[in-house]
This record gives C-alpha cells, structure tokens and sequence, in this order.
C-alpha cells in the first residue's frame, strides 16, 4: 500500500531578507533628516537630529551628541546685541583717540603761549612794542616785525644796527624739541624797480631769506627746520591807501608751527 504523503499546512516563507531590508529604510530615514537638518543649521535643528539618532541607534551615545562642526547661527537679537558692543567699542576708541589728540593739542597750546610769553618780555624789555607784535594764531605763534626795524627802504639787507635785535630774537627761537619756522616777507603795493629787484616779490623774498641767515647763525638752531617765503604786496594787513596802512604792510613774519594740529 502506498504511503501518501503528509501535506504541511503550516508552510512558513522564509523572512530573513525584512532585516536588511528595515536597516536600509532606517539608514535612508537618518540620510534624510541629516540632508533636512543641513538645509539650515541652527543649535535647535542640532538638537533635535541628535534626539533622533539616539532614538534610532540605541545601545550607544548619540552621534549628534558631539559639538557641533558648524557654528550655531544667532539669533535676530543676539545679533544685534553683538553689533551694538562691536559698535560701542568702536565708538569709545575713537572716543579715546580725540581725547588724547586733544589733550596734545591743549598741552602744545601752553607750550606756545609760554614761548609767547617770553618774546613779550624780550619786546617789553627792549621797548620795542611798537616795531615787535605777537600774536596766537590757528597756524601758530607769529611774530610780526615792521620793516623799517631791519631795513632801510627798498633794500633787503638787515641794517647793522639791527643785527643785535636779530640775534637775541635767534635765542628766543631756540626749543627743545625743535618746532618748523617759516619766515616771510611782505611789502606794500608801491611798485618798486631798481638796480637790484625788479619787483616787490623779489625785495620781499630776499628779505626773508637774509633775515632767516641771520637768525641761522645761532649754531643752536638747526636749519633743516627753518623755511623763508615771499608774498610781495600779496598778503595786505591793511589798507595801502593810507602811508599808515602801508607801513604796517611792510614788514617781516616770524611763524612758529604747532607741533599737534587742532
């Protein structure tokens, strides 16, 4: 008698292949939420991929869990905050800078008012206030000689009797550190022309210049510091309609430069 064959309802399909299969879905899953979370990254965004990792791959430390390689983005107001100190710094250094600017400008200032000082007492001394005038400008301390003090008319050599006066103003000149000094000459507008200058702006110039010799002599004073110029009739102090007003036309500048501009 044939056995028949026993049938085997309870069949079962092999299921190993689910396994990969969920690791692939998972992997896929975390592709994902990383490719989302880099679209825009904030400390927020990286807290909650970190959650989410620690939850899918258990038994371990969260990969997410390590400081973040890019620097968390701040927020509207933290940023602000962080352009009002950058701001403020800024503001208070400039701040700094103006005060010691003008601190130096201040302490430059006294230094010339004492310079001043002791030419008035020269001028004072000497009786000479009506020949000899000082005065505190924004371009400096400037002496103003009358021409008549130094020379004789039309001519641009320094009297002798005057070479004393030129002299001990040279003293006067001397400080410690040097200051830049610019000599200059005017003339009033009576055309000039004689065998030796053709014109006012030459007499003015070659007076400066002999005049500026003069005080170089001094072997304190060093010449790189010193300058002469001439401005012929160019540069009036008063009006040349009046003898009065050409006299004080006529004369010798002595500037004397700040160190620290204001």
């Amino acid at each position: 008698m044939r056995r028949r064959k026993k049938k085997h309802d309870d069949e079962h399909i092999d299921e190993s292949w689910l396994i990969p299969y969920a690791d692939l879905l998972t992997l896929l899953l975390a592709l994902f939420i990383v490719l989302y979370a880099s679209s825009s990254v904030d400390a927020k965004k990286f807290a909650e991929l970190s959650q989410v990792f620690s939850e899918i791959f258990t038994g371990g430390t969260g990969m997410m869990e390590f400081p973040s390689p890019v620097a968390p983005q701040q927020s509207g107001d933290e940023s602000k905050q962080a352009a009002s100190s950058s701001d403020n710094e800024e503001k208070e250094k400039k701040l700094s800078e103006e005060e010691l600017k003008k601190q130096a400008f201040l302490k430059d200032q006294e230094e010339l008012k004492e310079i001043q000082e002791k030419i008035n007492q020269y001028i004072e001394t000497n009786h000479l206030e009506l020949q000899f005038v000082t005065k505190l400008t924004d371009e400096g301390l400037l002496l103003t000689i009358r021409d008549n003090v130094l020379f004789d008319s039309g001519s641009a050599s320094v009297q002798d009797s005057d070479l004393r006066v030129a002299e001990e103003l040279s003293a006067l000149l001397e400080m410690n550190p040097p200051r830049n000094i610019i000599i200059s000459g005017h003339t009033d507008n009576v055309p000039i022309s004689n065998a030796e200058f053709d014109s006012n702006w030459e007499l003015s110039v070659m007076r400066a210049v002999n005049f500026m010799k003069i005080i170089l002599d001094n072997p304190k004073l060093d010449p790189q510091w010193f300058s002469a110029k001439g401005f012929g009739e160019f540069e009036p102090i008063a009006e040349n309609s009046t003898s009065e007003g050409r006299g004080q036309n006529r004369r010798v500048e002595v500037l004397i430069l700040p160190r620290v501009s204001e």
